[in-house]
C-alpha cells in the first residue's frame, strides 16, 4: 500500500517512522480503546447512581464489548478502500461525541445505547494498528506493532485505574467528560501528525465486507489466530468484568482498589516491543505458545488465594494480572504479525477477521465470568479463565 501526502506537505519518506509518529499512533490507539474499559471499575457506581440491579449493570461492558465486535467487522475493513488517516480523525470525532452523551446522560436505556455507540466508535484503534504495519518495513514490523499494541493495552490498563479513583473522588461524569476531550484532541493530532494513506482496494462495500470472509476461508493462519486470541480474550475479560464485584464481596474494597489493579496489569504491556523484536528473530509461532502457556500457568496461580491474608491475596492477584497481561499481550503481537504477513493489501479486513474474535471473546467471557461468579463464585471465574487459556495454547501447539 503506498502512503501519500496533502499537497502541500514536504517530502516526508525519510521520518516516516520517527519516534513521534509512533508514539502518536500508540497514544491514540491507547486513548481509542480505553473507552472501552472505563465503566468496568465503577459498575457498582453506575448501578446505585441510576438505580438498576447489579445484573443490569453488567450490559453496559457488555454491549460496549458487542459494538466493538461489530464495529471491527462493519467497519474496520474501510481502512482498506479510505484514507486511513481521515478515517481515523472521523471516528475520533464520533466516539468524543457518544462519550460526552454518556456522561451526560441520566437514564440507563440512554446508557446502554451511548455504550453500544462508544464500542463502534472505538474501533478506530483498529485502524491506527494496521497504519503501523503499512508505515513499517517488514524487517521493523513486529518491533514498531509491538509498540503501538503497548499503547493499546496501556489504555486499557490504565483506563481503569484512572476510572476506578476519578468516580470514586469526582463523580462518574466526569470521567466520561474526561475521555471526551481526550480522545477530540487526540484526533486533531492525528490529522495533524499523520500521512495520507492511498487506499489498496478500490471495491465496493458490500464486495469489502464480503472479502472478509473470502479471506477467513483462504487463510487457515487466520483461523487459528482469531481462534486463539479469542480464548485468551475470553478469560481476560472474565477476570476484569468480575475483579471489582468480588473485592467488594470479599474485602469491601471500591472502584479505586479494583481500578488499581491496573497498575499490576500495565506492566505486562512491556511484553509489546519484546515480544515483538522475539518474533522478528525467532518467529511469531514460538512467541504465541510461550504466550498462551504463560497466560494459563498465570490465571491458575489464582487457586491459591482460598488460605491466604487479605493482604497476601492481593499480592498473588498482582502477580497473577502482571503475569497473564504479559502472556496475553506477547500472544497477541505474535498472531498480528502472522496475520499482517498473510496479505499486505488486505491488512485492515485481515485486521477485522482477527479482532472480530477477540471482542466476541471479550463480550464472551464478560457474561460467563458474571455467571460463574453468581452461582459458583470468584473460583468458578478462575477456573474459567484457566480452561479459556489452556484450550488457546492447545489451538497454537497443533499450529504447523
Amino acid at each position: 500500500m503506498k502512503v501519500s501526502h496533502a499537497p502541500n506537505d514536504m517530502e516526508m519518506e525519510p521520518e516516516i517512522l520517527s519516534g513521534a509518529r509512533v508514539g502518536l499512533l500508540a497514544t491514540g490507539a491507547g486513548l481509542a480503546v480505553a473507552s472501552l474499559y472505563y465503566s468496568q471499575p465503577m459498575l457498582g457506581v453506575l448501578a446505585s447512581d441510576l438505580g438498576v440491579s447489579g445484573g443490569s449493570i453488567g450490559l453496559v461492558p457488555t454491549l460496549t464489548q458487542l459494538g466493538y465486535a461489530l464495529g471491527i467487522l462493519l467497519l474496520t475493513p474501510l481502512g482498506d478502500r479510505c484514507d486511513r488517516r481521515a478515517l481515523i480523525a472521523a471516528k475520533a470525532a464520533l466516539l468524543a461525541i457518544v462519550l460526552l452523551a454518556s456522561a451526560l446522560t441520566t437514564r440507563f436505556p440512554a446508557l446502554l445505547l451511548s455504550s453500544l455507540m462508544v464500542g463502534l466508535a472505538a474501533t478506530l484503534a483498529q485502524d491506527i494498528v494496521p497504519a503501523a504495519a503499512v508505515l513499517a518495513p517488514p524487517e521493523r514490523r513486529g518491533r514498531v506493532v509491538g509498540t503501538v499494541m503497548t499503547g493499546l493495552l496501556m489504555g486499557i490498563l490504565l483506563s481503569r485505574v484512572v476510572s476506578g479513583f476519578v468516580a470514586e473522588h469526582f463523580g462518574w461524569r466526569i470521567v466520561f467528560a474526561g475521555a471526551a476531550l481526550s480522545v477530540a484532541l487526540m484526533g486533531v493530532a492525528v490529522w495533524r501528525g499523520l500521512p495520507r494513506f492511498e487506499p489498496a482496494a478500490r471495491m465496493r462495500y458490500v464486495e469489502l465486507i464480503a472479502s472478509v470472509f473470502m479471506l477467513w476461508r483462504r487463510h487457515p493462519a487466520l483461523r487459528r489466530a482469531a481462534w486463539s486470541q479469542g480464548l485468551l480474550s475470553l478469560a481476560f475479560s472474565a477476570f476484569w468484568s468480575t475483579l471489582a464485584i468480588m473485592l467488594h464481596q470479599r474485602y469491601g474494597l471500591g472502584s479505586s482498589a479494583a481500578g488499581a489493579f491496573g497498575l499490576a496489569g500495565a506492566a505486562g504491556a512491556l511484553a509489546a516491543p519484546l515480544a515483538g523484536r522475539i518474533a522478528d528473530r525467532r518467529g511469531p509461532q514460538a512467541v504465541a505458545r510461550v504466550g498462551a502457556a504463560l497466560t494459563a500457568a498465570s490465571f491458575a496461580l489464582l487457586w491459591l488465594d482460598g488460605g491466604l491474608s487479605a493482604s497476601a491475596a492481593m499480592v498473588l492477584i498482582a502477580l497473577a494480572s502482571v503475569g497473564f497481561d504479559f502472556g496475553i499481550q506477547a500472544t497477541l503481537v505474535a498472531h498480528q504479525t502472522i496475520v499482517y504477513g498473510l496479505d499486505p493489501d488486505a491488512r485492515s479486513r485481515l485486521n477485522a477477521a482477527l479482532f472480530t474474535g477477540v471482542f466476541v471473546g471479550m463480550a464472551a467471557g464478560g457474561a460467563l465470568g458474571s455467571f460463574a461468579l453468581s452461582v459458583s463464585g470468584w473460583h468458578a471465574v478462575v477456573a474459567l479463565a484457566v480452561a479459556a487459556a489452556s484450550a488457546s495454547l492447545l489451538l497454537r501447539l497443533r499450529a504447523d
